[in-house]
């Protein structure tokens, strides 16, 4: 298991309730299939509760966090993240490394110097679950705490 949370918004913003858009803001969820990367800890789970009607989320694996990265990180001009980069502007020699390290909890996405914090995803190949956006995923919809079934939603939306 990973300490890492992928965290993804699902719903838009109509009809929010105005502590639920604070919440989402301030994890920096602004728009739909946006996904950020949250540390396990009891704050970020708190936050994450507050907002479960909104998004989904799970543990994310290696292979997944390192193709996001590679795919969809960015740098502040809209440009990709590369070894090369990771290597000038950090103290990890690769990406492999930067996602090893993320993963086990001893690296932050701020360690990579003009990193964005967001992840601006496509909508999921196929669609969402059967069920649509507004039910959990118990319940054979899109939203809630889906494990590592997470990873397999990442790969549609990369």
């Amino acid at each position: 298991m990973s300490d890492l949370y992928a965290v993804l918004r699902v719903r838009g913003r109509v009809h929010v309730r105005q502590k639920t858009a604070d919440t989402l803001r301030h994890i920096g969820l602004t728009r739909v299939n946006h996904l950020v990367l949250m540390p396990k800890d009891e704050v970020n789970q708190g936050m994450i509760k507050k907002a479960a009607e909104y998004v989904t989320w799970g543990e994310i694996n290696k292979k997944t966090l390192k193709k996001l990265i590679e795919r969809r990180g960015r740098l502040s001009g809209d440009r990709k993240i590369t070894d090369d980069y990771v290597a000038d502007n950090s103290e990890y020699n690769s990406l492999s490394e930067f996602t090893e390290k993320l993963l086990a909890g001893e690296a932050k996405t701020s360690d990579l110097k003009g990193m964005k914090k967001v992840f601006r995803l496509n909508p999921p190949v196929g669609g969402w679950d059967r069920k649509g956006i507004k039910k959990h995923v118990n319940q054979g919809g899109a939203l809630g705490y889906r494990r590592s079934d997470v990873n397999k939603l990442i790969e549609r939306m990369i």
